[in-house]
């Protein structure tokens, strides 16, 4: 089973070398065949120079110019993607490595999952760490945002996911959010699709300042998956 791991980034030159090399060497370690996929965001620092100088073995970097947002990044990065599995996580590392093995064993162990997807809420430590108020306040944006997108699934938001290789090309080949409402648009085309999701408990074991802002985002993201939500009910999932 080849294996593919995407990486989104914009302005991560704080971190990007340690996290390729961090990446590299688990995946030489743990995986016969696979690639890592760092995928530029459009950074206006050194973000994808750095990556390239490593110029580790089966690394690549893709992306374009100018920033679109999280979603543009992971879609670029799945199209390009090879592997029979294709997993995308988050380039501070925000669920370890170990977990990458984990979604590995899933789909080893069950031929009958499509999906799986990374759950913070059905694991018991899974905001440790968080403040209490960061954590009621993460859990109510969930489940605000799954009633309003009309999913069944603990935490749609989860930056740790994968898919098989055919099922994330024909997802991702249709999606069109660009920003982090993107989550959604692959599951709701996924569900439409009839895909079969696996929810993986995860945690949080490296903390930074979330680029999602709880309040401000969430009304607006409510109205954008309605939206969605009407506009993927309408696709057409044939071809």
């Amino acid at each position: 089973m080849k294996f593919s791991l995407c990486i989104p980034m914009y302005n991560e030159s704080s971190i990007i070398e340690a996290t390729a090399k961090t990446l590299s060497a688990y995946m030489e370690t743990h995986f016969e065949d696979y690639e890592i996929l760092f995928s530029n965001d459009g950074s206006t620092d050194r973000s994808a120079e750095l990556v390239k100088a490593l110029a580790l073995p089966r690394v690549r970097v893709v992306g374009y110019e100018k920033n679109r947002g999280k979603g543009a990044a992971v879609r670029e990065a799945v199209l390009a993607s090879t592997g029979d599995v294709v997993m995308f996580t988050d380039a501070d590392l925000a669920y370890g490595t170990e977990v990458i093995s984990r979604v590995a064993k899933v789909f080893l162990a069950d031929p009958e999952v499509d999906a799986v997807i990374g759950s913070r809420n059905i694991s018991k430590d899974g905001y440790e760490g968080y403040t209490l108020v960061r954590k009621m306040a993460s859990k109510a944006y969930i489940k605000l945002l799954c009633l309003a997108g009309g999913l069944t699934l603990s935490d749609s938001q989860c930056g740790c996911k994968a898919f098989r290789g055919e099922l994330a090309k024909k997802i991702f080949s249709h999606c069109e959010v660009d920003g982090f409402a993107f989550d959604f648009e692959a599951i709701m085309i996924g569900t439409r699709l009839g895909a079969r999701f696996f929810e993986l408990p995860v945690k949080v074991i490296n903390h930074r300042e979330s680029k999602v802002h709880v309040l401000s985002d969430a009304f607006q993201m409510m109205g954008d998956l309605r939206k969605m939500k009407k506009r993927v009910s309408k696709m057409d999932l044939k071809g």
